[in-house]
């Protein structure tokens, strides 16, 4: 927490603005809004909240086809389903990590070929790494396919100087708990467009329409944020900077201190691209590193209780997406394979971080030991 998240939680309690709905609400719509470059915001229940309801207000339909992003969090995917459309997954290009351009255009051809232009696509900001953002807005404008952009991990990042979040027709962002930021849980959806976030606050508070009774003409859903999260979410804005700073520092720290390990590789930023680092992630390529995986590096972190975890599953290996369209090779599986996240809290510290990079240290000076033992 930074400080004020306590002042204005205990001003919602003072003026009984408890529900969701309130000047905490609309004012946290406005820091976002500004924040992102956009001109308007919804503050709602959660990210994946906010997908929805965008999905809906790009008038997706139950069949459609909508292309997203394998390399993500299910929460990036599940929408699609929510609304009965059919995702079509896309890999990774190896640079960002994020959509294929490449990719993207051989998943838009497929969609053409069965006779349905997507009506949707959803890039995702990996880990506060901006996607190719201008390469996959031209092929969306070639096709006049509207584009959602998850940014969920990536408040503070930035594009080629525009803020992440504002790039696409909307923008998605989270604040669960895990979060750069957080209101214990929570996201906003954000567009440039104001009838956008006006939408999206409509559905979100059950559709209900401008009559003294309750009267409703389209289903809508429970997907407001109360006035005491949005109480948090103000005082977290007003320390964003400071936390973009942190976890740009843990990254910085991790790079200088673990870059000279043979097979370890981390993401770099390329010109242009502004990354929050809400996550450092590692890639480990046993080929170069003595035999050592990024499992061995997660469970000799986790004899200490030190948490650290493998990258995202691709959203078309999971079970539940069997059988889904796929398009692009094999960079999203091997970067699951070999991908680990570190600890990234922002409230590490150099004690903190020097604990972590001795102990991965010492696996590499482990294994040099027994390959010279097994010399001798």
């Amino acid at each position: 927490m930074g400080g004020n998240e306590q002042k204005y939680v205990e001003e919602a309690f003072a003026t009984n603005w408890v529900a969701p709905l309130g000047p905490h609400v609309d004012a946290f719509a406005q820091q976002l809004a500004a924040q992102t470059g956009t001109t308007a915001a919804a503050a709602l229940s959660s990210g994946t909240a906010a997908l929805h309801l965008a999905l809906i207000i790009a008038g997706v339909q139950p069949g459609d086809y909508v292309i997203c992003q394998s390399m993500t969090f299910c929460a990036s995917a599940n929408p699609i389903r929510y609304v009965g459309a059919e995702p079509v997954f896309v890999d990774s290009e190896p640079e960002t990590w994020n959509m294929d351009p490449e990719a993207l255009k051989e998943a838009i051809a497929f969609c053409l070929k069965q006779g349905k232009k997507p009506a949707a696509i959803i890039p995702v900001h990996l880990y506060g790494m901006p996607a190719r953002m201008n390469e996959i807005l031209e092929l969306a404008r070639q096709y006049e396919i509207p584009v959602i952009e998850d940014a969920a991990e990536a408040l503070g990042s930035t594009y080629m100087g525009k803020p992440c979040g504002g790039l696409g027709d909307m923008g998605i962002l989270s604040f669960n708990g895990n979060k750069i930021i957080t209101t214990s849980g929570g996201g906003a959806l954000v567009s440039n467009r104001p009838e956008d976030a006006a939408r999206a606050r409509f559905l979100s508070t059950q559709a209900r329409e401008a009559a003294p009774h309750y009267q409703h003409e389209v289903i809508g859903y429970n997907y407001r944020m109360s006035n005491i999260c949005a109480g948090i979410g103000r005082g977290q804005m007003e320390v964003l900077a400071e936390r973009v700073a942190q976890r740009r520092a843990n990254h910085n720290f991790y790079r200088e201190a673990l870059a000279d390990l043979p097979g370890m590789r981390f993401l770099v930023e390329p010109e242009g691209f502004f990354s929050n680092f809400w996550l450092t992630t590692v890639l480990v390529d046993p080929s170069l590193s003595g035999g050592i995986t990024r499992e061995q590096i997660r469970l000799e972190l986790e004899r200490y209780n030190i948490e650290s975890r493998p990258l995202w599953k691709p959203m078309h290996l999971q079970p539940v997406y069997e059988g889904t369209p796929y398009f692009g090779g094999d960079v999203a599986a091997r970067l699951f394979e070999n991908g680990l996240c570190l600890p990234s809290g922002s409230n590490l510290d150099t004690a903190d971080r020097s604990r972590i990079a001795e102990l991965i240290r010492g696996l590499w000076v482990s294994e040099t030991s027994r390959l010279n033992h097994a010399h001798v």
